[in-house]
């Protein structure tokens, strides 16, 4: 139990998961002679005080001042102590070293501030723009004097670090990776003039869609994260108030622990009183609590400069950049906005692993290096502590490509050159480059809920905070199975490069009135495939690997609206998108591209009743059956294809 709660407190550190895989930051020696360190205990608009580790260079001066980075995080801004340091500070050991005022604050209700926790902070409407802002020269306007949210916490802190550290240039920048991805972002909304630069970083923008939800999907391999978000802490304190609700599970195998859980009801015994797991079982769908809850449709009037941040194989938060990018970009033209998307998993281009890799795929030496000094840096450097006039020479959009392993720069995502392509989903697992086939023809398997498709073949992994490797996983052990279906081309005569968006619209039908459904598309290498050096896992050959690219799951009643859930009608063809994330990945000469199509990922997501009820996190085990779902020959998925 121990090690257990050792290994949860390790990921819900500032950046999870990285600890276990990474080397050490550099050690404390630097942070301790090059920085003061100062604590305070800010107060917000309406009282409350929030902790707040400030970190000054030691040179700092009247004629050598230094602007603010600032972190604001749900996940402790220890070490605590006014002689205590970290070993490292900021975003990377190269923007340490360049020296900052690093800043770091527990969110309100977390660690050692005060105030009520909540999960996504509503965004208080009626804010003014930033322009507003600035001409007034106070903290904007809001439905109430005492009304607060991220971005006033974040406008109300900046204010007054401005005021009160001295030896500061007047400029403000934040960043933060997932979670505090999530008050980056947040905090760019109404913000306070000084503002001068955010990078929302692998960032949470709605959890209907990010982490706990994937299109209304529950998330079950995040079922032991609810201690973490789901209890309130008695008041500022520097320990851990959580542990006593954490699982212990007996086991090292997830997958049989969630299967033996059977029907979400049951999770109840162990999170009765964990106040989020109850908002979650008592919100299946897309109401008012979840939508409220949402950064995007508060991503107007934003001037400052922004840089958003995601790794291709992101486990956690992929809609989140993405969606964070594209909308910033659409409602605030003129805006200084780009996108960086690395070949990484969820917040490894933060710490240097030498071999990139994630999974078994091996993507090059030094990436995450290349991208703290060559893009991160002169990001933060440019809005900082240069001109600031947007002249920074890095492009619209820093994207790697998974095929290639290689960067590649664009003026505009998604890349207006691509060409619009179909892959036709044929009965005879033949995917179709460029044509729709038959309405009358179909694939058909038969899903069963007491036997569903695992997400991974890594029964180690399945016990963990949040999924990782599944993200690029050899594929092999699904397209065995009887109840998923596998569509592929012959081989590729040339390179094909996808780029940019991907729709997945399918014709589907099923003898049952509910049903998920699982889209993958998929790199099936040649079959004399080297291994690379540096293989994980000694017993894996890249021989055939059916490397996941990207896949996506869609919960069939939500097919009309997230709001509205309806059945389907058995055996009635029925259209239902699955919107995939974007790519940038090349297929290479002698490669396949392959799709599959399931309705079980387990305990990736939950078990679909196949029988339509209104709760399924209230669905009895009698309401759980087998079904027979068939996929129409007119079924494809819509790419985009890069001369």
């Amino acid at each position: 139990m121990k090690k257990w709660l050792l290994s949860l407190s390790i990921c819900v550190a500032v950046l999870p998961a990285l600890a276990q895989t990474t080397p050490p930051r550099p050690n404390n020696t630097f942070v301790r002679d090059n920085f003061q360190k100062q604590e305070y205990d800010i107060p917000m608009r309406d009282g409350t005080k929030l902790h707040t580790n400030v970190y000054i260079p030691k040179d700092a001066s009247a004629a050598n001042k230094y602007p603010f980075l600032m972190q604001r995080t749900c996940y402790s801004v220890a070490p605590y102590g006014p002689d205590t340091y970290p070993n490292g500070l900021g975003p990377s050991g190269t923007l340490m070293r360049d020296k900052y005022i690093f800043v770091y604050q527990d969110v309100r209700g977390r660690w050692d501030s005060e105030g009520t926790w909540t999960n996504m902070t509503p965004t208080v409407t009626d804010q003014p723009s930033a322009a507003d802002q600035k001409k007034r020269g106070k903290a904007p306007a809001r439905q109430s004097a005492m009304a607060v949210d991220e971005s006033s916490d974040t406008y109300d802190t900046i204010d007054w670090l401005l005021k009160n550290v001295p030896n500061n240039n007047g400029r403000v920048g934040q960043w933060g990776i997932s979670y505090p991805g999530f008050y980056t972002i947040a905090g760019a909304v109404a913000a306070h003039p000084a503002l001068k630069a955010s990078s929302p970083q692998a960032p949470v923008s709605d959890f209907f869609f990010d982490d706990f939800h994937h299109n209304g999907a529950f998330i079950q391999a995040y079922m032991f994260t609810f201690p973490v978000f789901g209890i309130q802490h008695p008041g500022p304190t520097t320990k851990a108030w959580y542990e006593d609700q954490i699982i212990n599970t007996g086991s090292k195998d997830g997958y049989q622990w969630q299967y033996d859980l059977g029907p979400l009801k049951n999770a109840d015994k162990y999170y009765k009183d964990n106040f989020y797991w109850q908002e979650t079982v008592n919100h299946p769908n897309y109401d008012e609590f979840w939508q409220k809850r949402s950064i995007i449709p508060h991503l107007k009037n934003i001037k400052h400069a922004v840089m958003t941040v995601g790794g291709w194989f992101d486990a956690e938060d992929l809609y989140g950049p993405l969606t964070i990018y594209k909308t910033v970009e659409k409602n605030n033209p003129g805006t200084y906005n780009t996108l960086v998307m690395g070949p990484f998993g969820h917040g490894r281009w933060s710490r240097e692993t030498g071999h990139t890799m994630h999974s078994n795929v091996y993507f090059g030496d030094s990436i995450a290096t290349f991208y703290q000094r060559n893009i991160e840096a002169k990001f933060f450097d440019h809005f900082l502590k240069g001109s600031g006039d947007g002249k920074s020479g890095l492009p619209e959009a820093y994207l790697f490509n998974t095929g290639r392993n290689e960067w590649k720069t664009f003026d505009k995502w998604p890349a207006p050159t691509a060409q619009p392509m179909q892959l036709g989903l044929r009965n005879s697992g033949k995917l179709d480059m460029g044509s729709k086939g038959s309405a009358s023809a179909f694939s058909e398997f038969v899903s069963d809920p007491a036997k569903p498709v695992p997400y991974t073949e890594d029964n180690t992994t399945t016990l963990g905070f949040t999924p990782f490797n599944y993200m690029s996983e050899d594929q092999r052990f699904a397209s065995r199975r009887p109840d998923v279906l596998t569509f592929q081309t012959d081989v590729l005569t040339d390179d094909v490069t996808l780029a940019g968006e991907l729709m997945a619209k399918l014709n589907v039908s099923t003898t049952g009135t509910d049903a998920d459904w699982v889209v993958k598309l998929i790199d099936v290498y040649p079959p004399n495939e080297p291994n690379h050096p540096y293989m994980p896992n000694k017993n894996i050959t890249l021989g055939n690997y059916q490397q996941m690219v990207r896949s996506e799951v869609m919960r069939g009643r939500f097919r009309n609206s997230f709001e509205k859930p309806e059945p389907f009608v058995a055996n009635q063809p029925t259209p239902v998108n699955v919107r995939l994330q974007d790519v940038l990945h090349t297929f290479k000469k002698g490669h396949r591209i392959m799709v599959q199509v399931q309705s079980t990922w387990f305990p990736l997501i939950d078990r679909n009743p196949q029988k339509y009820v209104d709760n399924i996190y209230k669905a009895e085990a009698a309401d759980f059956q087998k079904a027979t779902h068939r996929v129409y020959d007119d079924s494809v998925i819509e790419v985009s294809v890069l001369k």
